[in-house]
């Protein structure tokens, strides 16, 4: 297996592991175990991003282009709107 393919892969275990945090940190109703979850995400998003910042200097992975002022605005617009 290739580096890039070994990155890739933890990269999408990392977000599904992100993902689940989520959700059990929503259904922690003990305030310790809350907080433990919640440390052990924030210590997964610092090495996801990390992990990521290394795969795109290495060209490994391409974000999509960054959105402009006029498409974000309109977006705050449509989701700030009362329903």
């Amino acid at each position: 297996m290739q580096e890039k393919d070994m990155v890739s892969d933890i990269l999408s275990g990392v977000k599904a592991s992100l993902a689940t945090y989520a959700k059990v940190i929503t259904e922690s109703n003990d305030p310790g175990l809350r907080q433990t979850f919640q440390q052990m995400r924030d210590g997964d998003e610092k090495f996801q991003y990390d992990l990521y910042k290394i795969a795109a200097s290495k060209g490994y992975y391409h974000p999509a282009p960054q959105a402009n002022q006029l498409d974000i605005s309109g977006l705050k617009n449509i989701l700030s709107a009362p329903a």
